[in-house]
């Protein structure tokens, strides 16, 4: 069997030609194109699907063995022909509209509990009319601009460099194909697709973070001989006042009395994400110092899968009264440790001050500048 080598001549390079090879071929034969004022459109297109087969090295197997005829007909051997019905020695993978992505702002509570919400869209979807035909059947001709690709091929000079790009045909609109407007469906205006408003119900799950997202598979635009995308919704979360979240757990600040910490009770309660407020108990005599963290455990978030909450991180701040009468402190002397007034050596002078509200910053030497921050 002799073996065919169109694709080789079109490149003018021999048969076991390197990959560097066939590049700088296909370059040169571009360029040659680019330079010649009457450069025939077909022949570039030739010599670019010639490049895109031998430039593949599983393509260029193929054509090695079996020629174009193999490369229509595609590797029998090859697994992904099952699944992707490729022809033309290429991945035909089914061409899919572009996905339309929406962002949901959900509340700390919304995630906590589980939400269903009602999303609106507006989306195109093949006339029912005309079965997304565009017009009466058989009016449908081959777009001669771009001979039914739907792009074309245009070199662009960008200083030394030789670009090649590829933009949707201006005669078609990217469709291939062109459309007598005399017969053309009076519905859709020979657009072959008409706006359809949908509602979808979005379920939040109870546990979700942000960033996760929900998917409505085919949900997308429709267009004649495509698959329709996804709507993809990507959930977002709103900060919240009193809880911060840090995966599955929760940490908020709780401010108690000096009573409290000190002698303890249950006269403290959080209101919770849901329709709860968790009281909390101190055991009497057990101190709770401003700043000490403690944890609840399983009020948390729920998790994804549901099996275990995680924990509720609570920062109490102690809150000191702003006076006491004087006749109350003797009772004070009774229940907490006092310091003694440390012991001086005799040659040390012992002078009583008074304190003073202080409300500007100033040092030895200099006079009073700026009010003091956080007075």
């Amino acid at each position: 069997m002799v073996k065919e080598t169109k694709y080789y001549d079109l490149l003018e390079v021999p048969v076991d030609a390197s990959h560097s090879e066939l590049t700088k071929a296909y370059g040169k034969k571009v360029l040659e194109l680019y330079r010649d004022s009457e450069g025939d459109p077909e022949r570039l297109k030739e010599i670019t699907h010639a490049f895109e087969v031998l430039s593949n090295s599983e393509n260029r197997r193929v054509y090695d063995a079996r020629g174009e005829a193999g490369l229509s007909a595609g590797d029998p051997q090859d697994p992904f022909n099952h699944f992707y019905g490729r022809g033309g020695g290429r991945r035909n993978q089914v061409r899919k509209t572009k996905d339309l992505v929406h962002r949901i702002y959900v509340s700390l509570e919304d995630l906590y509990c589980g939400k269903t919400t009602k999303l609106a869209l507006t989306r195109n979807v093949l006339c029912p009319k005309c079965g997304g035909h565009g017009d009466k059947e058989g009016a449908v001709r081959v777009c001669s601009g771009c001979n039914g690709r739907g792009i074309k091929v245009v070199l662009r000079q960008m200083g030394s460099m030789i670009q090649q790009v590829q933009p949707s045909c201006d005669e078609c609109s990217g469709t291939g194909e062109v459309i007598n407007p005399k017969v053309q469906c009076d519905s859709c205006k020979g657009k072959k697709v008409i706006t359809e408003k949908k509602t979808l119900q979005a379920h939040v799950d109870k546990g979700m973070k942000g960033g996760q997202t929900i998917v409505f598979r085919g949900e997308s635009n429709q267009s004649p001989n495509t698959e329709p995308g996804d709507v993809v919704i990507v959930i977002e979360e709103k900060p919240h006042e009193r809880f911060k979240r840090q995966g599955n757990n929760l940490t908020t600040e709780l401010e108690i009395d000096l009573l409290t910490a000190l002698g303890g009770g249950s006269g403290v309660a959080i209101k919770h994400l849901d329709d709860r407020a968790l009281i909390i108990k101190f055991v009497p005599g057990a101190v709770v110092k401003s700043g000490t963290v403690k944890v609840i455990r399983g009020q948390g978030m729920p998790s994804e899968q549901h099996h275990k909450a995680g924990d509720l991180h609570v920062k109490f701040i102690v809150k000191f009264p702003d006076s006491i009468e004087p006749f109350k402190v003797p009772l004070l002397e009774l229940a907490l440790p006092h310091n003694p007034l440390p012991q001086f050596p005799e040659d040390v002078q012992l002078e009583e001050v008074k304190l003073n509200e202080s409300d500007t910053c100033s040092s030895a030497d200099d006079e009073p500048q700026t009010q003091c921050p956080n007075q």
